[in-house]
């Protein structure tokens, strides 16, 4: 029997289109700024740093986004913004400067990158944690994620710089109405008022320790923290696709066209699997089918060389890796949510963007290094088997904890 639907879903349409709109927003300026960059004559290293100058606020500002956004109302801080990238969309095409480019893409990549964590802490908020509420969600995310690279890349093609970034303030144009027609979540009342916003000043635009102490405590919660720890390893796997994965199939000579279309399977089937999430976390223990698809995708990206080039082996990997990924990621994404209590939702969302931020940085050097130091099929048996030593402890510290998965919880800020 199916739980009943909460009440700030009677009418989804909204959120899942802000859902929609909020993860293309990223993937269509990461795949429009390299183009950018070529066009202007830069340097491989310059677009290198174009492209990862976009996560540099959010790896030291997420967490404090996160915090304002429970104390606040998460669709207020998320609406200014998704205003903050509209305003910067015109501004692009009048940089040609590398210096200043570089800045404009920094504040930008940090306005797209809390725009899009605004968006999952909102809909962690009003699905109550519910994974089957929050796969949906996801779902149409990746219908997003697929078709704004396809659709920047047409208006790059046919008309230019100026309608590819005016294509961008149109996108969040969409993005703004979808979130107005969305319910504002609960923010924690103070000192007995119950009212649903608070007057913000000046110095709550500055970080403070203390927020990030008490959201840095919510990886005690053991639910967090095994979590937290399956996210990384997610994340490798991530890299590992990015980075080795595509220098091994250029090395056996797949085209750019059939590396694409193993990208495109692992997108579509995550977006399937993730409407499976609901009905996973019923099944079982939400930690052991975490930790164990977990696994499966580990094994399924470091097999790749002993697949002996064969094209549908290596689609049929990626999409059963992509299935795994799309059922497991709501699932931690409800699991944290009711673990933490209905007003920490951006704090842990800003903890699990942080997290995601610092392994995205981590971990492709690090291979790149080891492939250097040995062969790229090398590379991949070597981080297989760190993957999955690393499962070893995770996976003794959910037997320990498989109880308090979903009773335990921090208790709520006053």
């Amino acid at each position: 029997m199916s739980r009943s639907r909460p009440a700030a879903l009677r009418n989804p349409a909204a959120i899942y289109t802000a859902g929609l709109f909020a993860m293309g927003y990223t993937d269509l300026y990461i795949f429009l700024i390299p183009l950018y960059g070529l066009s202007l004559g830069f340097s491989a290293g310059e677009i290198g740093l174009l492209v990862g100058g976009r996560s540099l606020l959010a790896v030291f500002f997420s967490i404090h986004i996160g915090v304002l956004m429970d104390r606040f109302g998460t669709r207020r801080v998320t609406l200014f913004f998704v205003w903050t990238a509209i305003a910067l969309a015109p501004i692009f095409p009048l940089v040609p400067w590398f210096w200043p480019l570089l800045l404009l893409q920094i504040v930008n990549g940090g306005a797209l990158s809390f725009a899009w964590s605004g968006s999952q802490t909102l809909i962690a908020q009003l699905a109550e944690g519910e994974a089957e509420y929050i796969g949906r969600f996801s779902f149409f995310s990746r219908i997003g994620t697929t078709a704004a690279p396809i659709l920047v890349g047409l208006f790059w093609d046919f008309a230019g710089v100026w309608p590819s970034y005016l294509l961008g303030a149109a996108w969040g144009i969409v993005l703004t109405i979808a979130l107005l027609r969305a319910p504002e979540a609960e923010v924690p009342p103070r000192d007995g008022d119950l009212a649903q916003t608070r007057r913000f000043r000046l110095s709550d635009a500055l970080p403070r320790l203390s927020d990030y102490i008490s959201c840095f405590a919510l990886i005690a919660i053991p639910a967090v923290a095994t979590t937290m720890a399956i996210i990384f390893l997610r994340t490798a796997t991530n890299g590992v696709q990015f980075s080795l994965y595509v220098v091994y199939l250029d090395g056996i000579g797949l085209t750019g066209t059939m590396i694409g279309a193993l990208f495109s399977a692992v997108e579509i089937m995550s977006g399937l699997g993730s409407l499976f999430a609901g009905r996973a976390m019923r099944l079982g223990d939400p930690q052991r089918t975490m930790l164990s698809g977990t696994v499966a995708a580990i094994v399924l990206i470091c097999v790749t060389p002993f697949l002996g080039g064969i094209y549908a082996l290596l689609l049929l990997a990626q999409a059963g890796r992509g299935w795994l990924q799309g059922v497991v990621q709501p699932m931690m994404f409800s699991v944290q949510a009711k673990a933490v209590g209905k007003y920490r939702q951006g704090a842990v969302v800003g903890l699990r963007q942080t997290m995601n931020r610092l392994a995205s940085i981590v971990i492709p050097p690090l291979m790149g290094a080891i492939a250097d130091l040995w062969s790229a099929t090398a590379s991949f048996v070597i981080l297989g088997a760190a993957l999955s030593l690393l499962c070893i402890p995770i996976a003794r510290f959910t037997r320990r904890n498989a109880r308090s998965v979903i009773v335990e919880e921090a208790p709520e800020p006053t």
